[in-house]
């Protein structure tokens, strides 16, 4: 029921998302990848491992209802302070990106101004969802995402076609999760008491997290969306619309990082400190990680043409591109889910080794890669993604190998 859920989620946020790139004008439509891109930026800033260290923390204290609500309005209090900065540092770079791309000062400011809402909602939702993630309450946050996709949908079909904007598409997304955050607050208040305070304790011990983590956020924003920065100062808006047109196809897949984030991650976060049980569930997922993959990169190639229909006449000749792009989906989709498990048992890598090798991996493709060429980018981050699922997957096998054996629970 829950896989079948997602699926349908993602069904809708895929029509929605077509229904964009066909009543968007290319031009238009760059903009649109652009304010979306810059939202991905914010969020990931105004984080910095902020709800990494709430599961962590919540992970321990996850059958104390009490307790449990200390976590959560910590880490809730937190992302407020670095919501802040997060766009303090954003929104002037946007702003460059929109006028160099020959936006006008108008829609320039709209753009900016119709991301807010998808912003600030963004940042509670993902705090509000840890609680009923933990206790494995996925019910009640399937029905509420089914909602609020269709929610979404009716809302940009209602405007797209009358006001054909890159800020009307934006805001279309953005509003209904007003009401989505409403709902998960009311969710997650049966497992964590939404009434406790901010607790200085907790805030060191989520603060040590963000201090691993926060430098390998900022780098994130620069390589996670290095396709679409380069693209952006390299290239031409068509390339960056084309882009963006394969990004929101390869968005179909993130269902299956969702489903991981809901089902996989908070169990494997319950593990106990054994190497032998950590080692066999780590390895069993890498496996079925590897295993789907290889089928989507399979499917996607032997269809290419009859896929980039979907998107209409303006794309139909990225054959070659939608694979690679695809290719690149699939390998974020394995570091990220590494990156997620081993940061979920309170691990993490030394920025003073992850960033250095990203940046030497970054700087080598550049030197021999044509990245003005939409072509050219893909490849420099398939190079990219190759190189950081090969250092999450090591760090955490040499996680899991230092791991000190605790007695073993019952099945969990």
């Amino acid at each position: 029921m829950t896989g079948f859920a997602q699926v349908f989620v993602q069904a809708i946020s895929l029509v929605s998302g077509i229904l964009v790139i066909r009543m968007l004008e290319p031009e238009e439509y760059a903009l649109y990848t652009l304010g979306n891109t810059m939202l991905g930026t914010m969020t990931v800033l105004a984080d910095g491992g902020i709800s990494t260290g709430v599961m962590s923390q919540g992970g321990k204290v996850w059958l104390d209802r009490t307790k449990l609500g200390t976590v959560m309005a910590t880490g809730m209090d937190l992302r407020r302070k670095f919501a802040v900065g997060s766009l303090l540092v954003s929104v002037p770079v946007l702003l460059y990106l929109m006028r160099h791309h020959n936006a006008s000062w108008l829609m320039s400011v709209l753009i900016i101004l119709s991301l807010i809402p998808s912003f600030f909602m963004a940042l509670s939702g993902t705090l509000l969802q840890i609680a009923p993630k933990l206790r494995q309450d996925i019910g009640p946050l399937q029905r509420n995402s089914v909602i609020l996709n269709v929610g979404r949908l009716v809302l940009l079909a209602l405007t797209i076609f009358i006001f054909p904007w890159a800020f009307v598409a934006i805001l279309a997304a953005g509003l209904p999760q007003i009401w989505g955050n409403f709902n998960l607050r009311k969710i997650s208040a049966g497992y964590a008491d939404w009434h406790q305070k901010p607790d200085p304790q907790v805030r060191t011990e989520i603060l040590k997290m963000v201090r691993r983590l926060l430098p390998m956020g900022i780098y994130t924003c620069l390589s996670g969306q290095i396709t679409i920065w380069l693209i952006s100062i390299f290239g031409t808006t068509r390339g960056v619309a084309q882009l963006g047109a394969l990004d929101r196809l390869s968005m179909a897949l993130s269902f299956i990082t969702i489903l991981f984030g809901t089902l996989i991650l908070p169990r494997f976060s319950r593990l106990p400190n054994n190497s032998g049980l950590l080692l066999r569930r780590f390895l069993q997922i890498q496996a079925g990680l590897l295993a789907m993959s290889a089928c989507i990169i399979l499917t996607v190639w032997l269809f290419s043409t009859q896929i980039l229909m979907i998107l209409g006449p303006n794309y139909s000749g990225l054959t070659k591109e939608v694979v690679l792009k695809i290719v690149i989906s699939c390998l974020g989709i394995i570091s990220t889910s590494t990156f997620s498990l081993f940061t979920s048992r309170s691990w993490a890598i030394n920025p003073f080794i992850s960033i250095p090798v990203s940046v030497a991996s970054i700087a080598l493709g550049v030197t021999f890669i044509d990245v003005s060429s939409l072509g050219g980018v893909l490849t420099l981050n398939i190079m990219i993604q190759l190189i950081q699922v090969t250092m999450n997957v090591t760090y955490t096998l040499i996680k899991i190998r230092r791991t000190n054996n605790s007695t073993l629970p019952t099945e969990i």
